[in-house]
């Protein structure tokens, strides 16, 4: 088991943690949102939180709504390294970035440009302009699209599947503000279990499988999603689209009530035996370096 903190961000900081709140900076703008695990006390006082430019407050279990200090932006350009992409503050306190995150795109990044090394070192592609492309990729519940756009731009084709109309549209958006409109991404909308199945009818085939789960959701057409009961049953059907000669499997989970070993023991009863690495994701607070775990994940890779 492992935690990996992300870095290497300029556009984001974990300010601080208390309180059952996260107090962010995204771009220019700080903000407070809630953090049901944030339970301790704050390390900043009172008076700097006071500096926030937008402060979330929840109304229902699942939404609510935001309260301005000052006037911002409908949505603001944040960046990674040489993408960009747009930040929004939902109904529901999400902003369309997962920050920590970042420790994942490095490593699909690593694991492409590892298999791009050997396929250019092999004579008979060597006058093919971009051989990566021949690997493929499956991005389920891909949300705002940023995993996407990161296999996408290293070489992947990626077919890229979520439920959401408006988040597929924010996706493309992504891919646009990162002027990487000609690479080659499939935009799917529809539900993950219900696109898994007929993929394996048509006989199609994909190196790399990526997936963010919900605990609980709904597809375009009312599908029903609750984790604990439709997991399984999908990394199963996942695994049948994995090609002769897969690179890996990546799942990451938030707000459930399961250990990352959980993943590790539904990867082991469905994929072939390779190398999985399981743990928690988390951020760091920029002055006080602590730690706030936000998601678990396990990646399974070949050998």
């Amino acid at each position: 088991m492992q935690i990996d903190i992300c870095n290497g961000w300029k556009d984001y900081e974990l300010l601080d943690s208390g309180d059952g709140m996260r107090y962010e900076r995204f771009g220019p703008y700080k903000t407070i949102r809630p953090d049901p695990q944030a339970i301790w006390l704050p390390s900043l006082p009172k008076i700097e939180w006071q500096d926030a430019d937008v402060r979330f407050q929840r109304i229902t279990a699942d939404k609510g709504k935001w309260l301005f200090k000052k006037h911002l932006p409908e949505k603001w350009l944040m960046h990674w390294k040489d993408l960009s992409f747009w930040v929004r503050l939902t109904s529901f306190k999400h902003t369309g970035v997962f920050p920590e995150q970042s420790v994942q795109w490095e490593w699909i990044k690593s694991i492409i440009d590892v298999r791009r090394s050997m396929l250019e070192k092999k004579p008979q592609v060597s006058n093919v302009q971009n051989p990566i492309s021949n690997i493929s990729i499956l991005n389920l519940f891909g949300y705002t699209g940023i995993a996407s756009i990161v296999a996408a731009s290293a070489g992947a084709k990626v077919t890229h599947v979520d439920a959401s109309k408006p988040s597929i549209t924010w996706a493309r958006d992504n891919q646009t503000a990162s002027k990487l409109k000609d690479l080659p991404i499939r935009w799917i909308l529809d539900d993950a279990g219900k696109f898994v199945e007929r993929e394996i009818k048509r006989g199609n085939k994909y190196d790399a499988i990526i997936m963010d789960p919900p605990v609980y959701g709904h597809g375009p057409t009312g599908q029903i999603w609750k984790f604990s009961e439709n997991f399984p049953r999908l990394m199963e059907d996942a695994s049948k689209l994995l090609s002769d000669k897969p690179l890996f499997v990546l799942v990451n989970a938030y707000a459930i009530s399961s250990s990352a070993l959980m993943l590790e023991n539904v990867m082991k009863s469905y994929l072939p035996k390779g190398n999985i690495e399981v743990g928690e994701l988390a951020l760091q607070e920029t002055q006080s370096k602590r730690l706030l775990s936000t998601g678990i994940f396990a990646r399974w890779s070949v050998k």
